[in-house]
């Protein structure tokens, strides 16, 4: 039919605003299926059951996360380009905070266990990272080391900022985003550039 790809859609959507606000308990078939307008049948004609359209929801947020930031043009300046990635990263959890909230477990999936290997899903996001900062190594602009460990300190630090930010814990200043995660990732960018004067510096 051809409002099947809307249907999956529109399941994947109320299931994680479910999962977010009100906590694993509250997802049933019967109670996604009411607030989607479709069957009881639709979850498992899509998903094959709940465990497994709790484990599409993950990989759909990240999917989503990827593709927010892959739309980041590549341009000459790779530390300005790390810094757009990161803006990317936080809008796409502004833009879809419920879903953001169940990709990273700050609401719990109750007795829907992510394997290690599903876990993998997000693995891509972070890979984006990574070879954003490999790409500014690679340009003799940040100092030479394991991109992966770079890229994971700037990944906590965003990541740490959003949450507070989801949770509205964030404000401790004034103008959150000017006087706290514009610094945050400003000094640690200047902690990791070869020539603390030189291209992306601030």
């Amino acid at each position: 039919m051809s409002d099947e790809p809307d249907l999956r859609r529109r399941l994947l959507d109320v299931a994680a605003d479910v999962l977010a606000e009100e906590g694993p308990s509250a997802l049933t078939a019967r109670r996604l299926t009411r607030e989607a307008g479709t069957s009881t049948m639709a979850v498992y004609t899509h998903f094959g059951g709940m465990p497994a359209l709790v484990r599409a929801i993950v990989a759909d947020g990240f999917a989503r996360l990827h593709a927010r930031v892959d739309a980041v043009p590549v341009t000459d300046d790779p530390v300005a380009d790390l810094a757009a990635m990161a803006a990317a990263y936080r809008a796409h959890a502004l833009a879809h905070p419920h879903l953001y909230a169940v990709m990273f477990g700050a609401t719990t999936l109750g007795s829907f266990r992510l394997s290690h290997e599903e876990q993998q899903v997000g693995m891509a996001a972070f890979d984006q990272l990574v070879d954003g900062v490999r790409r500014a190594m690679d340009a003799g602009v940040v100092r030479r080391g394991d991109p992966a460990s770079v890229a994971g300190q700037l990944w906590t630090a965003l990541h740490g900022y959003t949450m507070l930010e989801q949770s509205g814990l964030h404000r401790v200043v004034d103008d959150p985003e000017t006087g706290l995660l514009q610094p945050l990732m400003a000094n640690l960018v200047a902690g990791l550039l070869v020539d603390p004067g030189g291209p992306g510096a601030g």
